[in-house]
């Protein structure tokens, strides 16, 4: 097949943090999605991993459902846009917690299911547990671009660069692209 163009959609998934209870309790507790699975923590405690746009929205969001949110960044400052800080800030049922990681989730096996989280301190390097019904990780996206790995020119984060103000790549149109074929 020829063609003057290809579009490359393959989208991007959320990234992860490794953790060893996250994957194992993916579905049954530990989300990446407040408007899909919100719904499950009515009137219960969910803590949200995060520090930009999305983990803000989402604690906000989650405040409606959930009888208690709580915001961990493992900085001082949010990187979310101010109006939307604002509106986390004046909500009470949303608790912010700064300098601090999620380190463990944890949970039971029967049923599956997430009943607390272990956080570290960044400062102190300290560790804690808090019960929490629900977690959500809102730490951002990783583009499905490894089929195309080596092949077209990428991103450092991943991305595939194109030309400035364009959508082209690094791969030239071949001569014989331009006429189309069957």
């Amino acid at each position: 097949y020829y063609a003057k163009s290809v579009i490359l959609a393959m989208g991007s998934g959320y990234r992860k943090l490794g953790l060893e209870n996250e994957k194992r309790l993916s579905g049954h507790g530990v989300s990446w999605c407040a408007t899909c699975d919100g719904f499950f923590f009515r009137n219960k405690t969910v803590l949200v991993v995060g520090g930009g746009n999305t983990a803000v929205e989402e604690s906000i969001y989650l405040a409606n459902i959930a009888s208690q949110v709580i915001l961990v960044h493992r900085r001082g400052v949010l990187r979310a846009e101010k109006i939307l800080q604002e509106r986390l800030f004046a909500n009470p049922k949303i608790d912010v917690m700064w300098h601090t990681e999620l380190d463990e989730v944890l949970g039971t096996d029967d049923p599956l299911g997430v009943n607390g989280a272990r956080l570290k301190s960044t400062l102190t390097g300290e560790t804690f547990s808090i019960p929490v019904d629900g977690i959500f990780i809102a730490i951002g996206h990783v583009p499905q671009t490894e089929l195309f790995k080596d092949q077209i020119e990428m991103k450092p984060n991943g991305y595939i660069k194109t030309a400035p103000y364009a959508t082209a790549t690094n791969i030239p149109v071949p001569t014989s692209a331009l006429r189309w074929r069957v």
